[in-house]
């Protein structure tokens, strides 16, 4: 490390610091100066200011002025504000349920509680505990919920935390759920990249920014400690603490029925994790899983994981259980299979009830759900949910008191439906989503391209019956982190342009969501084909798909338009650096696109894990062949991209967007550009702005591609 890191060191933290931010910048490494964009990576640097307002000006300036942007922008507002929508279970405890609500009335939303018995019968009786637009005018602050962590039993103590224009750093604060009150002389612990978890009644396990030398270089706290309730948090005593390498450290309690289990966390990289176990005395029990496993619950005092990779027999991606009283004890805790997936199958999502385990996968991209209970002799075995086939499964939540779970069903042309499920039991909808649109003239059908190294790789193609090709065809995919993409009703994901996808194939073109490698849909292995210099698998795997769209007659090359967010977005902008003859239009999210620099910029560093590490030679290698920033060449005709980002994005630094965006001005390629003031790393805080953005994403859709057959 060097550059304004070694300053800081030298001239001492606050002052070298508050240069740089008084600058608009960061308190980060010194970039290099042969690059010229720099400044904007001020975030909020006069010059970069006046670039992005100019940029977005421009952009709405065109785009507003376009054939049914108006309608298209008003459906969206209803579509994203519309009160009849599912009520998603965001926790059960203590007898309530407890949801986050947005509607047109309340678009900073509404935390909320109901009766779990009145809930699940279909009747919530809603109870509201923090009205955050209201809070925030009261407070003078742009208040984003950020969730909420309460403490057990009872719960009725609550740390709240909420973010000041909706980035990842945050304030936390005592809250009594009974009074729905904020606590007097309470808990409370000023903006930072904060975690914290119940001790019991007076303590908090707390990571957070403790001053110089606290936080990791990826942004996050190092070190943990227990702070007692009427001491300030400068007596705080030391749990434990980590490397200034490492992503992250944190404590986290685990309720298990009447029991807790509190353990830490220290994340080495991405993907690998340093677990311990908490003793009652405060001794550290390392766990016996690998590294690479994920805990994801505790049940009847057995450890619930997911492995990464293969271990002691058992194969990647299964999901194992030990328990932790031998673990405690000293003693070697034996290792059960919990769940063994097969070649089509991936682990995404697993939740401890009172005496099952819920386990929810995909199979061949499509949603399963199995509960599963432990038999005596350590043996497990499931019972599967019947839920709609070829569809996406949400597990919302799952009671830790008894066998209840919350799942909620769609499909891409299906509406959301909302079902309480118990193991034996058929599945009963506690609240079903009339449909929002006319999908009789539509069609979802599955696909399998194949890649550049013959892999087979599925995609869904939505459009209408009387499709007659080719058309225009809109794109989606993500490729990264094992996060798979799976097929969610048209309207209802914002990060997707939220209803620019249902307007697309009204109008009679292809809406094509691609499951490329580097997600999680067939498991660890999917993701890890596209690890670090492997990333080029994932690119690959999306002009395959494009290419195999054309061959199949349902589209033409530069008539596709390539869509991601984040990671996806990273992917958007080097395809249309590698492959600008197939696309003909782009939308860039929330991009990652100067991956000489993005492991200095915000949470960056945390990301090694899947991308490398650019200040090594060796990785640089790999890194720059497809890093968009640096590939973008003179005389080259990129298709027109539509880039959007956030100001308030305190993940993927919005340099990355500013600067991909001013490198195509200084080759005189045209682009669209918008930057939302808030909105953190999601790019949108309130319904309207996400409506904004689907009108903006359809009207430059149509603008940029064709809509008859090339010549």
């Amino acid at each position: 490390m060097g550059g304004i890191t070694v300053q800081i060191r030298e001239l001492g933290w606050g002052i070298a610091a508050a240069c740089l931010l008084a600058a608009g910048g960061h308190a980060e490494t010194m970039p290099s100066p042969a690059d010229p964009h720099l400044d904007l990576e001020q975030v909020d640097g006069a010059r970069a200011m006046a670039t992005v307002k100019a940029w977005n000006a421009r952009t709405l300036d065109s785009l507003e002025k376009q054939p049914h942007f108006v309608e298209y922008q008003s459906r969206a507002l209803a579509f994203l504000s519309d009160t009849q929508k599912i009520a998603e279970p965001d926790r059960v405890q203590g007898g309530q349920v407890l949801n986050f609500w947005q509607d047109a009335e309340h678009p900073r939303g509404l935390w909320r509680s109901s009766p779990l018995d009145a809930f699940a019968a279909g009747k919530p009786v809603w109870r509201t505990l923090i009205d955050v637009g209201a809070l925030g005018k009261a407070e003078g602050r742009k208040w984003v919920f950020k969730g909420a962590t309460c403490l057990s039993p009872a719960y009725v103590k609550c740390m709240v935390a909420l973010s000041d224009g909706g980035g990842d750093a945050v304030i936390e604060r005592e809250f009594d759920m009974a009074s729905a009150r904020f606590v007097d002389g309470g808990f409370s612990l000023p903006e930072a990249k904060t975690e914290v978890s119940w001790a019991g009644p007076n303590a908090l396990y707390v990571g957070t920014d403790f001053g110089p030398g606290s936080m990791t270089d990826s942004g996050y706290a190092r070190i943990v400690k227990l702070w007692k309730r009427g001491t300030p948090l400068s007596a705080a005593t030391l749990v434990s603490e980590g490397q200034q390498s490492d992503v992250s450290v944190n404590a986290r309690v685990i309720v298990d029925g009447g029991r807790t289990w509190p353990v830490v966390d220290r994340g080495v990289d991405f993907y690998h994790h340093k677990l311990s176990h908490i003793a009652r005395d405060g001794r550290l029990v390392p766990s016996p899983l690998p590294d690479d496993a994920d805990l994801d619950d505790v049940l009847d005092g057995r450890a619930i994981a997911t492995l990464k990779s293969d271990w002691q027999g058992h194969k990647a991606g299964s999901v194992v259980a030990y328990s932790i009283p031998d673990a405690l004890a000293g003693k070697t805790p034996a290792i059960e299979t919990v769940f063994e997936p097969n070649a089509h199958q991936a682990v995404e999502d697993v939740g401890a009830g009172k005496s099952v385990v819920w386990v929810k996968l995909l199979d061949d991209v499509s949603g399963r759900l199995v509960a599963l209970s432990r038999a005596a002799n350590g043996t497990w075995s499931g019972q599967p949910i019947a839920l709609a086939d070829k569809s996406t499964i949400h597990l919302d939540a799952a009671a830790s008191d008894s066998d209840m779970a919350f799942a909620t069903v769609e499909g891409m042309l299906t509406p959301p439906t909302l079902y309480r499920v118990t193991p034996g039991a058929a599945p009963a909808a506690v609240q079903a989503l009339p449909a929002k649109f006319d999908a009789s003239n539509m069609v979802v059908e599955q696909h399998f391209a194949t890649s550049k190294d013959g892999t087979k790789v599925p995609y869904f193609l939505v459009h209408r019956k009387d499709l007659k090709g080719p058309v225009p065809a809109y794109m989606h995919a993500y490729g990264g982190f094992e996060l798979a993409q799976t097929p969610t009703y048209l309207i209802n994901e914002p990060y997707r342009s939220g209803p620019a996808a249902l307007y697309w194939v009204e109008e009679g073109n292809a809406y094509v969501l691609a499951n490329i490698r580097g997600g999680g849909e067939y498991g660890p292995a999917w993701h890890d084909a596209a690890l670090r210099e492997k990333r080029q698998n994932a690119y690959d795997d999306l002009y395959a798909v494009a290419e195999d769209l054309v061959k199949a007659g349902i589209t033409q090359k530069g008539r596709i338009a390539v869509s991601g967010r984040s990671n996806g977005g990273l992917m958007a902008s080097v395809a249309i650096t590698q492959r600008p003859d197939l696309f003909g239009a782009a939308i860039i999210g929330s991009p990652l696109t100067d991956m000489k620099r993005f492991s200095h910029l915000l949470a960056g560093a945390s990301w090694m894990g899947e991308y490398g590490n650019p200040d090594v030679p060796a990785d640089w290698a790999f890194i720059s062949k497809y890093s968009p920033y640096q590939n973008l060449k003179a005389g080259v005709r990129y298709p027109t991209p539509f880039i959007y980002t956030s100001t308030r994005d305190d993940r993927v630094h919005p340099g990355h967007a500013r600067k991909f965006a001013a490198r195509l001005e200084d080759l005189h390629d045209p682009f669209f550009y918008y930057e939302a003031i808030e909105g953190g790393h999601a790019a949108g805080v309130e319904p309207k702005e996400d409506a904004l953005r689907a009108a903006l994403v359809t009207t430059y859709l149509n603008l940029e591609l064709p809509k008859s057959a090339a010549k």
